[in-house]
């Protein structure tokens, strides 16, 4: 027999193996949020009526695919009336934006996702209204309105009150956040955290919260829809009073409790953990922005980094590692709140996309999503991730059409915008990754499958793997008296390690005859019991 038939056993003995124990599933459906997460825009995502527009006729027409990638649950990016065209500035919080269809339209995505295990996410736009909902409209016009404790209001000299006593100047950020009324800056002004054209709400209004209150009762009684991601959860009041955004955030999940005892809720609390610890109070999960830059610096600098925000950048922090970090940051969390659930993710609608951030490597792109989907938490997917789409700002480019077919008259594909970043020259449509074996898209199924098949990955705990190489991210996941360690190789060689195990569950390595030692391939994730 030759050395090459000798190393295709092997290999066929490896594959094997590594099929066998990835079909060993918990005897019922995983649920969210112990599964993985997609998250859509619907304006790029799939178009059924021709024109141009993604919609939720569109979204349903795909769930069959999402079925099969192992998606049990969807994030929707807004679906309500707005001017805009991300819609993160509302005019009627109860119906659906025209272009993307009806609330029949809507109920049924819900009954077909359901029917399928998928849970159904919505944005929930409450920090602030569209400055064209009808609530401002009124407010602003008539000082008489009973829409006028809705929102905060200042005229100049009370700002310039505010000005001097905080000692700020005329160009920072806090005098930017008042607007005014009309073109005559002597006019009345309003409060907009994020610009004149999304006035915040007033949340000491006691109208105001039972509207919010009200709102969600509809979409979770109405709708069925199975919880929130509640958008600009940090700015609920100004950053000077955070602990009344912390302690509206514990109402708001003890009423949502009331109307659906298992909603999940969700926050975008863009900031370091020491700030996000407290929200976790009032959110049973919140995106962890500082493990998705540790991947993502990890991937790059091709060893293992933890990275925080440090306002729209993430920046590494030195003398830490990715596993130690999010050891301390899940041991802080769920100290405050014994439910917390991480929510954790690569990149979002807000930012540049993995692969234009890794510069085109699908390596690399590959490596930081076996990362995610073997670290605990909830992971969520931005659409198009899993084909390696490219996007980087301003926002509309990062959040480009769904590529579904080489062939665009016989796709879903949508043209509200010309794509810039990823077209059919720069990235694979979905239906040619299909029969490509090595594509990012088989990758992606292939990781979701692995982690939907061990308890371990699901719901199992981390802990670290003491092996001193910085080349190699290393942890292991426990659950239920089964530990699965898994090592993934950042550097671009070869690394060799030695420990003891029982089996290969993942991976292809090459084995010496002890039985011990590995050596595990550039970019290459291996997971052993």
């Amino acid at each position: 027999m030759s050395f090459k038939t000798i190393l295709f056993i092997l290999a066929c003995i490896i594959f094997t193996s590594c099929q066998s124990n990835m079909k060993k599933q918990t005897e019922s459906p995983i649920e969210f949020p112990n599964a993985v997460a997609y998250e859509i825009f619907i304006q790029s995502f799939a178009d059924s009526n021709g024109d141009g527009i993604g919609d939720i006729a569109g979204a349903t027409q795909k769930l069959d695919y999402l079925q099969d990638l192992g998606i049990n649950a969807i994030w929707l990016m807004p679906v309500m009336p707005s001017p805009s065209y991300h819609k993160y500035d509302v005019t009627d919080y109860k119906a659906i934006h025209p272009d993307y269809g009806t609330i029949d339209d809507f109920k049924q995505f819900v009954e077909e996702a359901h029917k399928r295990n998928i849970k159904v996410i919505i944005d929930m736009i409450i920090n602030h209204t569209s400055s064209e909902h009808p609530w401002f409209q009124q407010a602003a016009a008539d000082t008489n309105s009973p829409y006028r404790e809705y929102y905060v209001w200042a005229d100049k000299d009370s700002i310039a009150d505010e000005i001097a006593k905080k000692e700020i100047t005329q160009d920072s950020d806090n005098i930017r956040q008042w607007h005014a009324v009309d073109e005559d800056e002597d006019a009345e002004h309003y409060y907009g955290f994020f610009y004149g054209g999304m006035p915040d709400l007033n949340f000491d209004s006691e109208k105001v919260r039972n509207e919010i209150v009200e709102i969600g009762r509809f979409w979770l009684d109405e709708l069925k829809v199975d919880g929130f991601r509640l958008d600009a959860a940090k700015h609920i009041f100004p950053d000077e009073r955070i602990k009344d955004s912390y302690e509206w955030w514990q109402y708001y999940r003890d009423e949502m409790r009331k109307i659906k005892p298992d909603v999940y809720l969700v926050g975008e609390v863009w900031a370091p953990a020491s700030v996000v610890k407290e929200f976790a109070k009032g959110f049973p999960a919140l995106f962890n922005f500082d493990l998705a830059g540790s991947i993502q610096q990890s991937v790059m600098q091709g060893k293992h980094v933890a990275a925080t925000i440090d306002g729209p950048t993430w920046v590494n922090l030195e003398n830490e590692n990715l596993v130690d970090r999010l050891i301390e940051q899940r041991k802080m969390l769920l100290t405050v709140s014994p439910d917390y659930h991480d929510a954790i993710f690569l990149s979002n609608h807000d930012q540049n996309r993995v692969l234009s951030n890794f510069k085109g490597n699908s390596d690399k792109a590959k490596l930081a999503a076996s990362i995610l989907l073997t670290l605990p938490g909830s992971p969520y997917i931005y659409y198009g991730e899993e084909i390696g789409m490219l996007g980087k700002k301003p926002d509309e480019h990062i959040r480009e059409p769904f590529l579904w077919e080489s062939n665009k008259q016989d796709s879903l594909r949508t043209e509200w915008i010309k794509a810039k970043f990823s077209t059919h020259a720069k990235v694979k449509p979905l239906s040619i990754q299909k029969s490509d074996n090595h594509s990012i898209y088989h990758h992606y199924k292939r990781m979701i499958a692995l982690r939907n098949s061990q308890p371990a990955l699901v719901k199992g705990e981390i802990d670290r793997l003491e092996i001193e190489n910085a080349y190699l991210l290393a942890f292991t996941r426990s659950f239920e008296g089964d530990t699965l360690k898994v090592i993934h190789n950042l550097s671009t060689g070869k690394q060799k390690v030695t420990l003891d195990y029982v089996e290969v569950v993942f991976g292809e390595q090459n084995l010496k005859a002890d039985g011990k030692s590995v050596e595990i391939m550039a970019g290459k994730t291996i997971v052993l019991r």
